[in-house]
């Protein structure tokens, strides 16, 4: 059969728009051919590490190791800081579908209460997403073998173990040793600032106050890490490497447990604080500030109402008043004015003055009396320093003028950071003629020096300065700095604190150092010595130097009559053996202390250190009447 072609039909043409559409249909199959090449080349070769690694990062995950916190020991090898392990119930909240009915469901499988809700809470809003959440510390074993037993019904919650600082000694050594909290955004803030926030990345505490802030960088050591798989619901399938921590350094403090605890229980029931040292070293043997609080308060963090209670208490126990507690100086200071006085050349060895009970300011009516109301008589350096009398030192402040003052007893450390190796301190105040333009708007007045030499007036020191400074006497005008630090093990190895360079004041074959300390015996041993009675029957010499503190002007002194906060503050400086020193002593009893005189505790430390001797028969404590004891 034949087929009629067409005729109204163009073949030729329908056959060129065929070829046409087919070569633009293969070019079109081309094109997306080579665009599903090239990006195929570009994901399996270009970004093949790529996204590699973001395949890795799903299935393999690392996990940070904390490090193994170092301990503190005291001098003999005592732990008095060291980690146990405790059991906490965490959750990942982007992994339960319900998490308050499963919280509510470990209630009684775990003993949740309503403040561990309240504090998981506040932990996941300051928390970033896909993180653990701590629900429950401190677990017990039974609470640990429940949750265990139950575990398949809680997807996303586990009980992780960690090392937890603890405090053997309690409020013994708090303002010492310090504590360890939790880290807070300020924490945070600051490690990011330092570059150190990726050492913390497991860490959940940090060193907040005393020797566990200022060593943090050696006790904490440095974060480790695991490299894991996971599946696709976050559980660990196996570990694939791990780079373990490196734990941070044991510390041994020049601290004497026995001697510390044995302070504390001297000075129970007052405000009062204490330094203990080797002037040889310049190593503290004991720190006592009074009262203190238990530090374990503070590891997992406080509560607000405990928090409030320490914070609201009138004694403030959480102020460190061997460091941070500021007072006048008082007559301890008269030492320190002597040599001074006779180093600048106001005074020489022989000077001398008549003392009749009161100084008066030249060209003034004003009259600065002593504390003995009928006067000392004829005075030398010795004999002013053994009576405590004040009317020689109000005529050595005037000589010596405030700013030659100021310059000297600044070297003796006073208005100045002692450089101990403890945060929290504070500079007290030397006073100036331009600290009080500065502070008040009025120019320097003689009347306000007098004061000044009775360590009086604006003047105000810590504990430990007075400390430094009686240490400094000791060694002849040789400047050590105190410190806590004894040694440090590295690679096993106690490497011991390397003390700073010594400074040295004035000329120490003056001779004046030996006037000084002299008078410092008087004080302890002679008859006329303020402080004799509790020291001139001891088996070994000792050199003191009392003072009073005053608290409230009154015309005629009554502590019987003043209510407590109202009394004079009590202080002493000693040191013994007087030939050959080993310790010092810096006290102060605020209003007084609420025991024994503050002689008689600075010999009962004296001779728990010298002899072992805690039954040491003492002096009467029948407080004497006004105006017959020095200060």
């Amino acid at each position: 059969m034949k087929i009629d072609r067409n005729p109204f039909r163009d073949y030729s043409a329908e056959s060129a728009l065929f070829i046409r559409r087919a070569l633009v249909a293969f070019l079109g199959i081309l094109i997306l051919s080579g665009v599903l090449v090239f990006n195929l080349y570009h994901l399996q070769i270009l970004r093949f590490e790529d996204y590699k690694t973001r395949s890795n990062e799903n299935r393999i995950k690392l996990v940070p190791i904390a490090p193994s916190r170092g301990m503190i020991y005291d001098r003999n090898g005592t732990p008095l800081a060291f980690n146990r392990t405790i059991y906490q119930l965490e959750v990942m909240p982007e992994k339960v579908d319900d998490l308050k009915a499963e919280l509510d469901a470990l209630r009684s499988i775990v003993d949740l209460t309503d403040e561990d809700l309240d504090n998981f809470q506040k932990e996941r809003k300051r928390s970033r997403r896909f993180t653990s959440i701590p629900v429950k510390t401190a677990l017990n074993e039974v609470q640990v073998a429940r949750f265990a037993v139950n575990q398949f019904r809680f997807p996303g919650f586990e009980v992780k173990g960690y090392q937890r600082r603890f405090y053997p000694y309690g409020s013994a050594l708090t303002h010492v040793i310090g504590y360890v909290s939790k880290i807070n955004d300020k924490d945070v803030e600051r490690l990011d600032k330092d570059g150190k926030l990726a050492n913390y990345a497991a860490t959940h505490n940090i060193g907040k106050l005393g020797i566990e802030r200022y060593y943090e960088d050696v006790l904490h050591g440095k974060t480790g890490y695991e490299e894991v798989e996971v599946n696709n619901r976050g559980r660990v399938i196996r570990q694939l490497h791990e780079q373990p921590p490196q734990a941070g350094k044991d510390i041994y403090l020049t601290l004497d447990l026995n001697l510390q605890r044995y302070l504390e229980q001297l000075l129970a029931g007052s405000r009062a604080a204490v330094v203990v040292s080797d002037p040889r070293t310049g190593g503290i043997l004991a720190m006592v500030s009074n009262p203190s609080y238990d530090p374990n308060l503070f590891v997992d963090g406080i509560s607000s109402k405990e928090y409030q209670r320490l914070l609201n208490d009138p004694n403030r126990p959480l102020i460190n008043r061997a460091t941070q507690g500021l007072y006048p100086p008082a007559s301890t200071v008269k030492p320190y004015i002597a040599v001074s006085a006779l180093s600048a050349g106001v005074i020489t060895k022989n000077y001398s003055l008549f003392d009749p009970g009161w100084w008066q300011l030249p060209g003034s009516e004003k009259r600065f009396r002593d504390w003995k109301k009928w006067g000392h008589g004829r005075l030398n350096v010795t004999k002013a320093l053994e009576e405590s009398a004040d009317t020689f030192f109000y005529q050595v402040a005037y000589d010596m003028g405030i700013d030659r003052l100021s310059e000297w007893l600044s070297k003796f450390g006073y208005g100045q950071y002692t450089g101990i190796d403890l945060s929290e301190e504070r500079s007290g105040l030397m006073p100036t003629r331009e600290w009080k333009q500065k502070r008040y708007k009025k120019p320097w007045y003689q009347g306000d020096t007098i004061p000044v030499g009775i360590g009086q007036g604006y003047w105000t020191a810590t504990p430990i300065q007075m400390s430094k400074a009686l240490n400094t006497l000791i060694n002849d005008g040789n400047m050590k700095v105190p410190h806590l630090l004894n040694s440090t093990r590295i690679n096993g190895q106690l490497v011991p604190y390397k003390q700073q360079d010594a400074v040295q004041i004035g000329d120490i074959h003056s001779g004046y150092w030996e006037i000084a300390k002299d008078g410092m015996y008087g004080v302890a041993n002679r008859a006329n010595g303020t402080a004799h009675k509790y020291f001139a029957n001891a088996p070994y010499k000792i050199a003191a130097k009392s003072g009073t503190a005053q608290v409230f002007g009154y015309e005629t002194y009554n502590a019987h009559t003043l209510a407590e906060h109202l009394r004079d503050h009590k202080l002493m400086t000693a040191f013994a053996p007087y030939d050959n020193p080993q310790v010092s002593v810096a006290i102060i009893l605020e209003n007084g202390g609420a025991g024994p005189a503050v002689g008689t505790i600075v010999r009962q430390i004296l001779d728990h250190i010298m002899l072992g001797d805690n039954n040491t028969t003492l002096p009467s404590e029948n407080a004497p009447p006004p105006g017959v004891e020095g200060d």
